[in-house]
């Protein structure tokens, strides 16, 4: 698991300080710069269940409004057909941003909740070698 969250904390780490020229850089720095510090308190065996809880509960609300705004994830979907958004982002297409912010938090949720299993796994197994 050290290795996950290690990879994972650098991840995220990257991806807030590239967050500098988006629209909105504060919000997205403090949402991967979360990620990264939960992770690294992993590593140092500091973290803490609600941490865990509490970061995927703000991002899958987060992402689940994403998902539904006009011209969002569903937007991209439907309206759409689910074309490329790799490329350039533009005013004309606002579900690039709002899709890729979408799947940034799904792979924020995705990390903190494999810290979970992992984390009440071990903490089962801690139980097991004290008794």
């Amino acid at each position: 698991m050290r290795i996950f969250n290690a990879l994972f904390a650098i991840i995220f780490l990257f991806s807030a300080i590239v967050q500098y020229n988006d629209p909105d850089p504060l919000l997205w720095m403090v949402i991967y710069g979360y990620g990264a510090l939960v992770c690294l308190l992993a590593i140092l065996g500091k973290d803490n269940k609600i941490l865990h809880y509490a970061g995927i509960l703000i991002f899958l609300a987060y992402a689940l409004y994403l998902f539904f705004v006009p011209k969002g994830v569903l937007s991209w979907l439907t309206e759409h057909a689910a074309e490329n958004i790799t490329g350039s982002m533009s005013d004309e297409k606002p579900w690039v941003e709002y899709t890729r912010e979408f799947f940034g938090l799904l792979i924020l949720s995705f990390a903190l909740f494999i810290n979970l299993i992992f984390r009440k796994n071990i903490n089962k197994q801690k139980l097991k070698v004290t008794q």
